[in-house]
């Protein structure tokens, strides 16, 4: 199983990272060992000091392709979920000041809380479709998918020009604006649609 994650898919989100919008998707990987199942709780890493949490819709794939075009990338996936893109900002601002690679502030062990729900594509409006993440309470993230920057299709046509998509293969679509840090304590719930995805506590 791969994790594929879109990077800069909302403006708003590009603009307050002080990014530019993309001309075509951006994405990097997560292992398999980033996944962490809804309910489990997070130990804050302790090679970072500047956690920062990312909601993001989830596509999972339902079947093997390569060179998909976008008119075909529907019938490739069937049910979408939440998660959680987790980033050491701090590790992730020194790569980045050094030119490095970031793996190492993105695809650390359970930096992909994943909801264990999903939700039949067919029961959605997915072209416009909601979603929020709540700190402590307070909600902290509000997104929805008619403001993405590619589409989920658009998306999976893209990546599979560079690698074959298997089943299993799950695919972070991006996050909105609103990005923020975490500490030790804090309690995260995600919604989807107005129906409660995830939630787990930061210890």
């Amino acid at each position: 199983m791969k994790i594929i994650c879109i990077g800069r898919n909302y403006a708003e989100h590009a603009k307050e990272m002080n990014a530019p919008l993309p001309a075509s998707p951006v994405f990097f990987m997560k292992p398999d060992t980033a996944v962490l199942k809804n309910g489990g709780a997070f130990y804050y890493p302790e090679f970072t000091k500047d956690l920062h949490y990312e909601c993001e819709l989830v596509v999972r794939i339902e079947k093997a392709g390569k060179h998909i075009s976008t008119q075909f990338a529907h019938k490739y996936y069937t049910h979408v979920s939440l998660g959680i893109d987790f980033t050491a900002r701090d590790l992730q601002q020194e790569c980045k000041e050094k030119g490095l690679p970031w793996e190492i502030a993105k695809s650390f062990e359970h930096s992909a809380p994943l909801s264990d729900n999903w939700i039949c594509k067919d029961d959605l409006e997915l072209s416009n479709c909601s979603f929020m993440l709540r700190k402590n309470g307070e909600i902290v993230q509000t997104g929805n998918t008619s403001d993405m920057i590619f589409s989920i299709d658009e998306i999976i046509s893209y990546i599979s020009q560079f690698m074959t998509l298997k089943t299993g293969d799950l695919i972070f679509t991006g996050t909105p604006s609103g990005v923020g840090p975490v500490k030790i304590g804090d309690h995260l719930t995600g919604a989807l649609n107005g129906q409660d995805m995830f939630t787990f506590d930061i210890k």
